[in-house]
């Protein structure tokens, strides 16, 4: 099997090339990055490794954008992992990933996430499972149609070499059904992609994480360029920081990679950079019947995005 570095070369490089975009589109801040270590003495966690975390606070276009490049491995699982994967217990394990959110400050203009990654775990010097995963998501406040269906077209486009239309509804659909607040019966926002334990060819299955990964700019950047410059007053703007307490709300209690992260004793602040840097809650909110903030309710259940309309 390829080794392992060969994935994270990848990932360095999307991490700078994400950042060198998103700073060109902002056109104000710039990334902050800071360099992380495990100390390799620590035996509390079993980790090590470390990463590169980045944040652009208080730029012309975004609030604050975050992605994380980590590399970390250990030797023992969260019990959340062994239960469901048993052959990974007591086995020694590594995994490298990228992840962002990026947080605008036009409420016309989504947050965002993205996230691939490699995971490889070993005992004996043998290989006892390998997968890749990934996707990306869309979180629109006052959403647009002709915004939702670029972001779909691109993610159907990047999954034609992969398998197509059936690559895509599946991935789609993953998608639609891992990002719902069961709590309140909706979704997250609009979708996209997402996948998980793709392990049957590595180079099909590292090639289709690469055109994940490289399809999100393409994704975004269209949409940021047509709403980065809508004007909003304070009604968009107090909307917007109550719609972002359901990206918290998603992230603390049902996201599977924050709770990983979490409970295997990884870094705290870098796992945590997907909250927003400001949010309000208002207890029982309603938007006004047939307001632009109503409207989003519409939106935040599965739907097909690419009919015969667009």
């Amino acid at each position: 099997m390829p080794d392992i570095d060969l994935v994270r070369d990848y990932l360095t490089g999307l991490q700078d090339r994400i950042c060198a975009a998103i700073e060109r589109a902002d056109g104000s801040a710039r990334f902050v990055e800071d360099a992380w270590q495990r100390d390799p003495d620590d035996a509390s966690t079993h980790l090590r490794g470390g990463g590169r975390t980045r944040i652009l606070r208080g730029g012309a276009v975004f609030e604050q954008a975050g992605i994380g490049f980590s590399d970390v491995s250990g030797t023992k699982l969260p019990p959340s992992a062994t239960a469901a994967r048993p052959e990974l217990e007591g086995a020694s394990w590594r995994a490298v990933g990228v992840s962002l959110v990026f947080h605008p400050r036009n409420p016309y203009l989504p947050t965002t996430h993205a996230n691939v990654r490699h995971f490889r775990a070993e005992r004996d010097g043998e290989t006892v499972a390998w997968w890749f995963g990934g996707g990306f998501d869309l979180t629109p406040f006052y959403p647009f149609d002709e915004d939702v269906r670029h972001w779909h077209r691109t993610a159907r486009d990047l999954c034609e070499p992969f398998g197509g239309s059936e690559r895509y509804a599946a991935h789609k659909r993953w998608c639609d059904e891992y990002f719902v607040l069961k709590h309140r019966n909706e979704t997250r926002g609009v979708g996209g992609l997402f996948f998980d334990d793709l392990h049957g060819d590595f180079d099909s299955d590292f090639g289709y994480m690469q055109a994940v990964g490289n399809g999100f700019l393409h994704a975004y950047l269209p949409i940021v360029e047509r709403r980065k410059d809508m004007s909003f007053g304070e009604r968009e703007r107090q909307f917007q920081l109550y719609r972002r307490g359901r990206y918290v709300e998603f992230n603390l209690v049902f996201d599977r990679g924050t709770l990983f992260g979490l409970q295997s004793g990884g870094r705290t602040e870098s796992i945590l950079m997907s909250l927003p840097p400001l949010v309000r809650w208002e207890y029982g909110y309603t938007p006004e019947a047939a307001s632009d903030e109503a409207r989003l309710a519409d939106y935040l259940r599965p739907r097909d995005w690419l009919g015969e309309s667009a």
